[in-house]
């Protein structure tokens, strides 16, 4: 039995996986220990430059439509108590400055909502998912990769052989640590536990529509979340084995004061919801590195962070679209095995910022002054359209750094995000998902003939568009002068620019489009 790529966890990283690796016409199996998807709300918010990406593959509205009913909530609290002093909040993103950033906006929709979304459409597009279904064994050869697979209601043990495997099993991933990738970072941070509870809470939130309430006093260090935006809420917790505490002494009457103590409330009235209590931990770490032979690893396996700026799904999300583009050209044999190479290479920088940026706003959260992390903190929509890689699938310009840049000013220098720039009623982000796209600077004849020409030669198309010195900041944005031109790779990041227009412009697109295949 053999498939051209296996994926290693059923969870958002790894279902995400399966649908772009569809969508660049790849197919999939995917094995999950678990019997389904999620049943708690985990992950709650979907960042705008993810929202992109789902969008680039068909998915924005299936996604939207099913958001969170406090989808139109904004607050994000630190307090001492709900019904008390409020200690700060964070500073986060409008809609009007994100409205200039991307044709994309910010998705509220709990896990235990977006991962039967994206299982559907995994298996819409032919999906293989094995629900219930661990790997017990792994061994690599020159080319892909044996696996000893287990179903786990009746033991059944059996191979199967793939080309290429994606460990997206979660932050203790099994994978991880049977390829012997170690980890660095600050490790378990703190140990949680889960509850529902229903309360009427109208009073204590004196009209503030929270996505999620910090609370830090003497009794209580735990998460109030909304979840119909009514009376059902969950409690995350911490707890401390290291003081004899244990995970089952959550008992209903424990529960109940702890809301309580965190509402600030002495008498409020609360009903424990019956169910499971899970037990899980705030941790940061990365993979000392996120490939290993023919095995690459993402999302929680690869990086995992404090829950603080909704950064842990996004991230896992991005890990998985920008590895699906370069198996496909990488199995079409249009790329060379060297493409593969650039992920680690672009996707670690990003984890190591990304923590530690969640860190910074995780101190805030356990007692920390704002003040005294503001001076080291990018801002939210800095981290979410920002980054640069270092190195990687484009042709790095000299003098070029990875520090993050202002996405209301781009630089369109390769390595960055293409930037957003309004065309009539779309968006050039609109243009890109499935191939190369050019954009040029109103020399449309020029360009259009230089990749047709180029494509050709490297079998992989480049759709070609011309943009009017009428469109308001194109040029600006991208960087680039009459008669010039940007290639933005399948996953809307520059992969070269010519400010103006080369002697060759089909020579010189080849040999961009050479160093990025890496052929």
């Amino acid at each position: 039995m053999n498939t051209p790529v296996l994926i290693v966890g059923g969870g958002l990283t790894g279902l995400s996986t399966a649908v772009f690796l569809a969508w660049h016409g790849v197919s999939a199996t995917l094995v999950e220990r678990h019997p389904g998807t999620s049943e708690h709300p985990k992950a709650r918010a979907i960042n705008p430059r993810t929202m992109e990406l789902f969008a680039a593959v068909g998915m924005a509205d299936a996604i939207r439509a099913g958001r969170s009913p406090i989808s139109g909530n904004t607050d994000l609290v630190h307090v001492e108590t709900l019904a008390g002093r409020e200690r700060v909040r964070m500073p986060s993103a409008t809609p009007e400055v994100i409205d200039k950033i991307s044709p994309a906006g910010w998705t509220l929709i709990d896990q235990n909502q977006l991962e039967p979304i994206l299982r559907r459409r995994a298996e819409e597009v032919g999906a293989d998912l094995r629900f219930g279904t661990e790997l017990v064994a792994l061994r690599q050869a020159d080319r892909g990769a044996r696996v000893t697979l287990r179903e786990r209601t009746t033991g059944r043990e059996y191979e199967m052989t793939a080309d290429t495997v994606v460990a997206a099993d979660g932050s203790r991933s099994p994978l991880r640590a049977l390829l012997g990738i170690g980890h660095h970072g600050p490790g378990v941070i703190t140990q949680l536990i889960s509850f529902f509870f229903d309360a009427d809470l109208t009073e204590a939130l004196r009209g503030r529509r929270i996505i999620a309430a910090y609370v830090n006093n003497a009794e209580v260090r735990g998460t109030i979340i909304p979840l119909d935006n009514d009376r059902r809420w969950v409690m995350n917790v911490s707890y401390f084995p290291d003081r004899g505490e244990r995970g089952e002494d959550f008992d209903d009457e424990r529960c109940r004061t702890i809301v309580r103590q965190a509402v600030g409330v002495t008498d409020l009235p609360v009903t424990i919801v019956t169910g499971s209590r899970p037990r899980w931990d705030i941790s940061a770490r990365i993979a000392d590195r996120m490939r290993d032979g023919w095995v690459f690893v993402a999302g929680d396996a690869a990086h995992v962070m404090p829950p603080t700026g909704a950064f842990g799904a996004s991230t896992g999300i991005q890990d998985a679209y920008n590895l699906a583009w370069k198996i496909a050209l990488v199995r079409r044999g249009v790329a060379g095995p060297g493409l593969l190479d650039s992920y680690d290479a672009e996707r670690r920088p990003v984890a190591e910022r990304t923590v530690e940026q969640a860190m910074l706003r995780f101190a805030v959260r356990e007692g920390k002054r704002y003040e005294e992390v503001a001076g080291a903190m990018v801002s939210e929509e800095t981290m979410t359209f920002g980054y640069r890689y270092p190195a990687g699938a484009f042709v790095l310009e000299a003098g070029a750094d990875d520090s993050p840049e202002d996405p209301a000013a781009p630089s369109g220098r390769p390595g960055s995000r293409a930037p957003h720039v309004v065309l009539g009623a779309t968006s050039t982000i609109d243009l890109f998902g499935r191939d190369f796209v050019l954009l040029s600077a109103g020399d449309e004849q020029t360009w259009s003939r230089a990749a047709v020409e180029a494509g050709a030669k490297f079998g992989v198309p480049v759709a070609a568009h011309a943009v009017g010195p009428d469109v308001p900041g194109f040029a600006d944005r991208y960087g680039i002068g009459s008669g010039g031109a940007s290639l933005v790779r399948p996953d809307g990041f520059v992969a070269w620019r010519s400010p103006e227009r080369p002697s060759d412009p089909a020579g010189a697109l080849a040999e961009a489009l050479r160093a990025v295949l890496s052929v």
